[in-house]
């Protein structure tokens, strides 16, 4: 029962998240975790499998019900319901019910860990994750990553990236972004702002760690006033500083950092657009995205998405994939714009 206890053991559900969700998948109603575990063990034995009930049923509950449904089934059938999905299942439809059965901070700490193991690092998907989060679900993930491996996230990060790139991502897995506050400071704000474009733009070479400080440790709106702004003391806005400024996995970091200040939700709609815009879909960042904020903020994402590529989601996703993950994706994805 080993794999139960390492992923359902802690039930983290991003709790004192200080920002508003918008999720896509919502606890179902007439919840009964005794007749959904009965299903989904009717489920696995058929011969053949029986995917769609498994979709069904997992992709149309939350975590913590998710949860339940596996407690039930280690009762009733006594099996751990984690192992039975791996051996009844395959391909991207397991990487995506597997995914279903970690919390949102357990999803993204594995993810994370996934992306420094072995040889070689995928810093895209580190960026995407580290950049993107806000200071508590930093928090959280940090916690999980600490019970599931046993290791401090920072040490991992220290020990798998290099230079200014590992000094920026360690400030931010540190969280110490200060909360909102209704007091806006101006002052503070044109101090920020002067303080960026002298660090940068303004001379030779770029003072990253003034950078780095600053859009680690600010809060969103009070960052959100400061690009505003820096455009009165440069001839660039912000995003364009930063790509005249540094190069590589730096300037990636920060940029999402910044297109994520400006619009989280945008930043998300359009990585999905990217990975789904030519033949090969980018089915990793795809699974990602939607998993990782499907209990989050999709239901935003999607709206941004269809604003953005002048079509929904839900079609895209339909147009670019195939079989059992695509009914998975489009059931999380929760309908059509």
């Amino acid at each position: 029962m080993a794999l139960v206890s390492e992923f359902l053991g802690q039930l983290s559900l991003n709790v004192g998240s200080s920002e508003s969700t918008y999720p896509t998948v919502v606890p179902a109603t007439n919840f009964d975790p005794e007749k959904d575990a009965a299903r989904i063990e009717t489920a696995v034995k058929t011969k053949g499998v029986d995917e769609q009930t498994i979709i069904d049923v997992l992709t149309k509950r939350t975590y913590s019900q998710r949860r339940e449904i596996a407690f039930a089934y280690e009762r009733r059938a006594k099996k751990d319901m984690i192992t039975a999905l791996k051996a009844a299942l395959s391909g991207p439809l397991e990487t995506v019910i597997l995914g279903l059965m970690k919390s949102t901070a357990q999803y993204d700490a594995t993810e994370i860990r996934g992306s420094m193991k072995g040889l070689g690092t995928d810093e895209e998907t580190l960026i995407e994750i580290v950049c993107s989060r806000s200071k508590d679900e930093l928090m959280e993930i940090k916690t999980v990553y600490k019970e599931l491996f046993k290791k401090e996230l920072e040490k991992d990060v220290a020990g798998d990236t290099s230079g200014d790139f590992a000094k920026l991502l360690l400030a931010l897995v540190q969280a110490k972004r200060a909360d909102p506050s209704a007091v806006v400071d101006y002052e503070k704000i044109d101090e920020d702002a002067r303080a960026l474009y002298d660090a940068g733009v303004k001379r030779k070479g770029t003072d990253v760690a003034s950078w780095i400080s600053i859009m680690s440790e600010r809060n969103v709106p009070h960052l959100q006033k400061v690009f505003d702004r820096y455009k009165s003391y440069s001839p660039y806005d912000m995003q364009e500083s930063i790509r005249k400024e540094v190069k590589g996995d730096l300037e990636k970091s920060f940029l999402t950092l910044v297109d994520c200040f400006e619009n989280k939700q945008l930043y998300f709609a359009t990585r999905l657009g990217e990975a789904m815009k030519s033949k090969g879909v980018k089915e990793k960042m795809v699974t990602r995205i939607i998993l990782s904020r499907c209990e989050v903020d999709l239901m935003k994402i999607r709206s941004e998405f269809k604003s953005h590529f002048g079509k929904s989601l839900y079609q895209t996703i339909a147009e670019h994939t195939k079989g059992d993950y695509q009914k998975a994706l489009l059931s999380l994805c929760g309908g059509d714009d």
